[in-house]
């Protein structure tokens, strides 16, 4: 299983047992989310791009997983992760770099598996 099948698979069970606990408190937050991302005013590659590097601050390896996959698929090109992971690390400092390197594997694991 390659990076992107193991994070995807894990992410997909565990969001499983999470939302089968039936909690509304926690359906909630995850709906809020899915909304947050949607197509409106913003165009969905614009709010990808914002959440991916809001997670790079933050410093979120599995946010910022699923936002490059959601940015891969809204067609984004290598060159345009990069500026956005250039802002993320000039915004966050030197403490980014580390995400920025397993950013930067998860990136070219994606581009690889088109």
């Amino acid at each position: 299983m390659n990076l992107i099948e193991e994070f995807n698979a894990y992410r997909s069970k565990m969001n499983d047992s999470i939302m089968a606990a039936d909690n509304k408190v926690l359906k909630r937050f995850f709906n809020l989310d899915t909304n947050a991302y949607a197509e409106g005013e913003i165009d969905v590659k614009t709010k990808e791009m914002i959440g991916l590097a809001c997670s790079m601050v933050l410093r979120c390896d599995d946010c910022i997983k699923y936002h490059l996959g959601k940015c891969y698929e809204a067609k984004l090109t290598k060159s345009e992760i990069f500026e956005v992971f250039s802002i993320a690390t000039l915004i966050g400092g030197s403490i980014v770099i580390p995400h920025l390197r397993r950013a930067t594997e998860y990136w070219e694991e994606l581009e690889k598996d088109s």
